[in-house]
């Protein structure tokens, strides 16, 4: 008897995605996002992106389904994110991922969030090298892993973040630019048209003295506001272009020379990179080079794949059940700051005293 087809659900932020994989081959998704509905605030409002879950679960569910030709009858598990995330969006998905494990009478899988971007690589290039080194660029995270068998193995932190991840630095400074939200493909459009050496920005954490693998952009989403004031304050507005590719100069700097010090450190052939800003065109391009010169070979899904989606969740509920890993119970509760150690999080719920 083959692998089962896996539905994967996807809400913790403000996007509601659905994806079916079976053997690591993605049969079809689809994405529906709350984005538009947040811009106006300039940030995700976590009320507005549970209400919009609710909403778009089930039609994005039937979507999925219907691009992979198949029907609820062909599920054989469902996976759900169960945290890290918004409180009331994980609720949104995990309500809905028990709905269907339990009509459907099949496994749940509860994984964590950053697992299943790591998981979206193989969507496109196959299983993962055992061991590999994993970026992970999103809007709230930026870190250096070490992954050997993501489906049963203790995932290990080589270096996180301190303060700013990479993407709210990018939504900050996006903002002081009076840019649109969100601020990481704002950025890369206004960086087409700049200078990335017009403006000295620092590369935070990369002295002699600093840990090699830890990240902090707060520091650098400071300078970046500070160079914006004092040209606002001489009376003259500054050239976006130009700092916007100054600043995306300087995250792919910090973030390609850490990572490919990680794999030549610990003697690693492998650099899979992922999460939100791993679509940004600097930072890919910038690995692609630096990876080259290192003879390390770079993985990075497709732009489709690098910001949240069902497919990535999917994924992780496919190597899961291949692995023969224990499901979820139908209680399972959801954690929104669940730490990665694992890709399968299966918090227990609170029970109250007797």
């Amino acid at each position: 008897m083959g692998s089962p087809v896996v539905l994967g659900i996807e809400s913790s932020c403000d996007e509601t995605g659905a994806g079916l994989v079976q053997d690591g081959r993605l049969l079809g998704q689809a994405v529906a996002s709350s984005m538009d509905e947040h811009a106006r605030f300039g940030g995700v409002v976590p009320e507005i992106a549970a209400r919009a879950h609710v909403h778009a679960a089930a039609p994005v569910v039937r979507e999925a389904l219907e691009r992979a030709g198949l029907t609820l009858a062909d599920v054989g598990a469902v996976a759900v994110t169960t945290g890290p995330g918004l409180a009331g969006a994980l609720q949104v998905g995990v309500a809905a991922a028990k709905g269907y494990a339990f009509s459907l009478g099949v496994p749940l899988y509860g994984v964590h969030h950053l697992a299943g971007h790591v998981a979206a690589a193989t969507l496109d290039g196959g299983p993962l090298p055992n061991p590999c080194v994993v970026l992970i660029v999103s809007g709230g995270h930026t870190s250096l892993l070490l992954v050997r068998d993501l489906a049963r193995d203790r995932i290990v932190h080589l270096g996180d973040t301190l303060d700013d991840a990479a993407g709210e630095c990018f939504d900050k400074v996006a903002r002081i630019l009076h840019l649109p939200y969100p601020g990481g493909p704002a950025i890369d459009r206004a960086a087409l048209d700049g200078d990335p050496r017009a403006v000295r920005l620092p590369r935070p954490l990369t002295g002699p003295k600093d840990d090699p693998y830890a990240f902090s952009f707060s520091g650098l989403k400071t300078a970046a506001a500070r160079w914006v004031e004092a040209h606002r304050a001489a009376g003259a507005e500054p050239n976006i272009p130009d700092a916007a590719a100054a600043l995306q100069e300087a995250v792919a700097d910090v973030l390609t020379r850490k990572a490919v010090r990680a794999c030549t450190d610990h003697g690693i052939s492998t650099l899979v990179v992922v999460g939100g800003v791993a679509a940004n065109s600097r930072v890919r391009a910038l690995a692609e080079r630096r990876c080259a010169s290192a003879g390390i070979t770079l993985r990075v899904p497709p732009l489709r794949l690098c910001t949240d989606n069902g497919a990535m969740i999917a994924a992780i509920g496919d190597l899961l059940a291949r692995s023969g890993a224990e499901p979820a119970p139908l209680d399972v509760a959801v954690d929104p700051s669940a730490p990665l150690e694992y890709a399968a999080l299966t918090p227990l719920p609170h029970r109250g005293a007797a």
